[in-house]
């Protein structure tokens, strides 16, 4: 539930601020606990969260937030992966949990699938040891030609 609520308020905050929106999330909150389809009390923690810290990036920045997942994270994964082992799916258990790591993970594995589009079609990548911005082809299976395709900056 908390990732499902950190990542709903990170969320409101990016669009927010790309349609200058200006949401007040501690209001968001506070809104939503007094009578909104998704009332919960648990609200109330996030408004905490935002009244401590009105410029809070994500809530699991938030001490509490931090340690409440910290704290469920090792049951969290037991069941996940019991889940995954008998078949049982919980697609929100194990997306919550991917987000999760995702989010605390400071290296992804996006250059993955930037190896994987130039294997199928030459449309480059950018290695980790290499300046940003600096792409790479590589001839992956030995018997290729010159196929090269343009890049472009994102």
């Amino acid at each position: 539930m908390i990732i499902i609520y950190a990542q709903g308020m990170a969320l409101l905050a990016v669009a927010s601020g790309k349609y200058g929106y200006h949401l007040n999330l501690e209001a968001v909150a506070r809104i939503w606990r007094g009578g909104c389809i998704i009332r919960s009390v648990f609200l109330g923690k996030i408004k905490e969260a935002f009244d401590k810290n009105p410029s809070l990036e994500h809530l699991l920045l938030d001490e509490y937030f931090k340690t409440t997942i910290e704290k469920a994270q090792a049951g969290w994964r037991r069941v996940v992966a019991a889940a995954i082992t008998h078949g049982v799916p919980a697609p929100c258990l194990a997306t919550s949990l991917t987000y999760f790591d995702g989010f605390r993970s400071e290296r992804l594995p996006a250059n993955l699938l930037q190896a994987q589009r130039d294997y199928f079609g030459a449309h480059t990548y950018e290695r980790v040891d290499k300046p940003r911005g600096q792409f790479f082809h590589t001839n992956w299976t030995g018997r290729g030609g010159d196929t090269a395709s343009s890049t472009y900056t994102v």
